[in-house]
């Protein structure tokens, strides 16, 4: 479909045609440059828009009337031919006020380029579809208890975005659905940067949350991969897991209070993230999760928390109360992690009084130099095979056979990160049988004989590493 573009304005127009072309967000090779010059042209394009129509903002400061904000009204693009929203260059447009966009009945939108400062959630509703947020800067107004983004829309998109600056109460992006208990099926967050969030309280500052209590047991099929958190001090859940059957994988934590924490939901995989030279680390409640290939490293908290409950297990019908408990960690795979010079190793809880079952701890490389590398408490039917320990910290209570105490023989290499060396013990060593995990942290085949921790020993370099600023947010290739 031929893709439209909007010209409004001669001066914008003869501004826009003198312009050169880098960086400007132009609908296709062949369509002409324009832009609209105003929020009044705004609203008249997207009124207007069809399938594969792109409509540009010109650069500037707008702040937009708390009466009239911007309205996606029953406008639908498809897969092939979206109808895109976007900022002349990206972060050009600065959008001030109460609300910016608002979406109703409407699919395949994508905004692009704006730099968000209004002082209210933008909502992405659930009576849309395909909606996607893409190489925006978010610093909205500083207000006690806003959230920035609520996502409730299935199959929506948000990537290559900038969350930062918030000191208060609220989070960064939440993921919620219709109703009560449902969830957003299928979003995707990547390639984002979550930085700078100071709220000092104890709970409620989280760059993501995934669900909420009253919604722990719906399947959201959401992917949170590749992306980079950075200072997250608002919560100790950077990641607050609190839905079903989600993936999260290849992101990056550091420097952060924050962690990842299934805290409600079941059969959520965990994989291939690093959490480096922060305070929180992975902490597991619920059944039936996959925790593999996780690098934890300088974490001044507990780098691994496999988790008690106040219920056995969150059921339909159950209370709000019992529903906001934690559920006990059951039927677990913990396998190929590498935790190394953490304050707290692999730790267990005794607060509560349903101890974790059914666990399996395979092939992880735990290595410290204080206190005990593995410290549960109550425990019914773990299974453990395969683990190496070292350091100056004792071996703890892990049982007679569960693991070896030989040196690891680690080597370090780009970003601080250690890998067992070419003559390491943890070569070849691994002794999970299935689920196969055919993969390591940094994206290399394991094959048949595979190696204990994170790192499958290769001369190949790495397809994937730890994640800097460069690698996320609007600016990112």
């Amino acid at each position: 479909m031929q893709r439209r573009t909007f010209l409004i304005g001669t001066a914008a127009g003869a501004a826009l045609a003198a312009a050169p072309a880098a960086g400007l967000l132009t609908a296709s090779a062949t369509a002409a440059p324009a832009i609209v010059g105003s929020l009044d042209e705004l609203q008249a394009a997207i009124d207007r828009a069809r399938p594969g129509d792109r409509i540009v903002l010109a650069d500037g400061t707008y702040t937009v009337p708390p009466d009239r904000p911007l309205t996606v009204r029953n406008k639908r693009g498809t897969r092939r031919a979206p109808v895109t929203i976007a900022a002349r260059t990206r972060g050009g447009v600065v959008l001030n006020g109460e609300q910016s966009f608002v979406f109703q009945a409407s699919s395949h939108i994508t905004l692009s380029g704006f730099s968000f400062r209004q002082s209210s959630t933008l909502d992405v509703p659930p009576d849309c579809s395909h909606i996607r947020l893409t190489r925006n800067d978010f610093q909205l107004a500083d207000i006690e208890g806003v959230h920035w983004v609520m996502v409730r829309a299935d199959d929506s998109e948000v990537d290559h975005n900038h969350f930062h600056g918030k000191s208060t109460l609220g989070i960064y992006l939440g993921i919620e659905g219709a109703g009560e208990a449902e969830m957003a099926q299928r979003v995707h967050v990547h390639r984002n940067y979550f930085s700078d969030h100071s709220f000092t309280g104890s709970n409620g500052g989280e760059p993501i949350r995934l669900g909420v209590s009253p919604r722990a047991l719906s399947s959201a099929h959401a992917v949170v991969e590749y992306n980079l958190f950075e200072r997250a001090n608002g919560d100790p859940e950077a990641i607050s897991v609190k839905s079903s059957d989600n993936t999260i994988r290849y992101n990056t934590i550091r420097d952060s209070f924050g962690g990842i924490v299934l805290r409600h939901g079941n059969r959520n995989r965990v994989e291939g993230n690093y959490l480096v030279a922060g305070t929180e680390g992975v902490r597991i409640y619920g059944n039936d999760h996959v925790i593999v290939n996780n690098y934890l490293s300088g974490l001044s908290g507990r780098a691994l928390v496999i988790g008690s409950g106040s219920e056995r297990d969150h059921v339909p019908g159950e209370t709000p109360d019992a529903r906001r408990g934690n559920d006990a960690a059951d039927r677990v795979l913990i396998a190929y992690n590498t935790l190394v010079n953490n304050k707290g190793t692999l730790f267990g809880e005794s607060q509560r009084p349903h101890e974790p079952r059914d666990v399996t701890v395979a092939d992880n490389l735990l290595v410290g130099d204080s206190g005990q590398l593995v410290a549960m408490a109550n425990t019914v039917r773990f299974t453990w095979s395969g683990n190496l320990l070292w350091g100056g910290a004792a071996d703890g209570n892990i049982p007679a056979g569960g693991g070896t105490r030989k040196d690891p023989k680690l080597v370090t290499g780009p970003g601080g990160i250690v890998r067992p060396a070419a003559d390491s013990p943890a070569l070849n060593a691994g002794t999970l049988r299935w689920p196969r995990i055919t993969h390591d942290i940094d994206g290399q085949p394991r094959g048949r004989a595979r190696d204990v921790g994170a790192d499958e020993y290769s001369r190949r370099a790495p397809r994937r590493g730890p994640l800097t600023p460069a690698d996320v947010g609007p600016q990112a290739g």
